[in-house]
């Protein structure tokens, strides 16, 4: 179907860039006021300034009213697919017991796991699918989502096909990451080496046949994997065409910046503990540092420095980090307001980093991430507002939902 959008107070993120955005450009967010949108298909086929003379006459009309509409989502780091929530552990923190203490209760990664491995695929896909119906409506257009609560051969290939069901239910863009190194299971605590060979020799082989995973990830962590260990894990899964992603400094200067770097990775991920050394290496590298603050507001832990990598030249993106242990809400929303309010981010910069930045950190800038003919229509429509800077502005009320919805109304 043909449809055609006018009257929208500004069209926001209007550009193709071919590179994620850093610097000054992070700053720009480019915007047409009093604007029309045609979508052709599902597809951005044409834009413009109201009264232009440009406008396509189409039977197909919907007036805006003054709204603002702008790029989904890209949610570029979750968790999604799980079997249950942690309440209890979220319970226990309240109550002052550290990680060390909930893990040897039973809790942490370890928690999660011990309850997939005991759940079938069909009951972990409705889960699954009900969190992503609930992102969706909440504006994400597009989501990368980790394996690693399997932590064995069986557990981790009904992960990866969890996911593969929902990019076939689902119309929203998804990206299917392993993350076998997420921890160490108990029975190879004393035993590394035996555990890394089992990604080499048993999950990665089969991950590959079944083209369950498009990016390979490790938790390069003290206590989890170390940064010789992160290599030779990304190393492996290079060889079977997944690029690197890792999850790295979220606790301490675990040298997995410097990894990624070397590494070539996609992306790094949380960067709560950064020092110059970290921040220097990164801005002169191709890898985007994915910023994740809903995890450091859970944990209470210090959000990640972004002014200072911004300034730095460091290319940003923003994502949720859904997961059950420490940022169970998938909320887009509420990471752009918290990008703002505990990084100083600027709202452009925030909006970049959850938009085009985070479809460059999943792959899929040529689909989404902003407004260009040619891309998928992922977008969102705000409810009346006074400005852009308003979205994150007013945290915790519902001011969007995706477009396609609003024009079935």
């Amino acid at each position: 179907m043909i449809h055609l959008i006018t009257n929208i107070k500004s069209l926001a993120g209007v550009h193709d860039p071919k590179e994620p955005l850093r610097g000054e450009a992070l700053r720009q967010l480019p915007a047409i006021d009093n604007a029309w949108l045609l979508i052709d298909h599902g597809m951005i086929a044409g834009f413009g300034k109201m009264g232009d003379g440009s406008m396509p006459l189409v039977p197909a009309v919907t007036d805006a009213g003054g709204h603002i509409i702008l790029p989904a989502w890209c949610d570029s780091h979750t968790h999604l697919v799980y079997p249950a929530g942690r309440e209890d552990e979220f319970v226990d923190k309240i109550k002052g017991l550290s990680y060390a203490e909930i893990a040897a209760k039973g809790g942490g990664i370890l928690n999660s796991a011990a309850k997939l491995n005991a759940m079938d695929e069909d009951e972990l896909f409705k889960l699954a699918l009900v969190r992503l119906d609930e992102i969706r409506a909440m504006g994400t257009g597009a989501v990368e989502i980790k394996s690693g609560y399997g932590l064995t051969v069986e557990g981790e290939l009904k992960m990866l096909r969890v996911i593969r069901r929902l990019k076939e239910r689902s119309t929203m863009v998804i990206r299917s990451t392993f993350l076998g190194a997420h921890s160490y299971p108990a029975a190879f605590k004393d035993d590394h080496e035996g555990y890394i060979r089992m990604i080499g020799e048993e999950m990665l082989p089969l991950i590959a046949a079944e083209k369950l995973a498009d990016y390979i990830d490790v938790f390069c962590e003290h206590g989890f994997f170390s940064r010789d260990e992160t290599e030779r894990i990304c190393n492996l899964g290079k060889q079977y065409g997944l690029k690197p992603k890792i999850h790295a400094n979220q606790l301490s200067l675990s040298g997995g910046v410097q990894a990624g770097v070397k590494l070539n990775a996609v992306s790094v991920d949380h960067l709560e503990t950064m020092d110059a050394d970290a921040i220097s290496a990164l801005a002169s590298s191709h890898t985007i540092g994915t910023l994740l603050p809903t995890a450091a507001f859970f944990l209470r832990m210090p959000f990640p420095p972004a002014r200072q990598m911004i300034d730095a030249g460091c290319a940003l993106a923003i994502a949720s980090d859904y997961n059950p242990g420490s940022s169970p809400s998938g909320n887009m929303n509420l990471v752009v307001s918290m990008a703002c309010i505990g990084m100083r981010m600027l709202p452009e910069e925030a909006i970049n980093a959850a938009t085009i930045n985070g479809a460059f950190a999943m792959g899929c800038a040529d689909e989404a991430g902003s407004i260009a003919v040619g891309k998928k229509a992922r977008l969102n429509i705000t409810v009346p507002m006074p400005s852009i800077a308003h979205l994150p502005y007013a945290f915790g009320n519902v001011q969007l939902q995706p477009l396609d919805k609003f024009l079935m109304a």
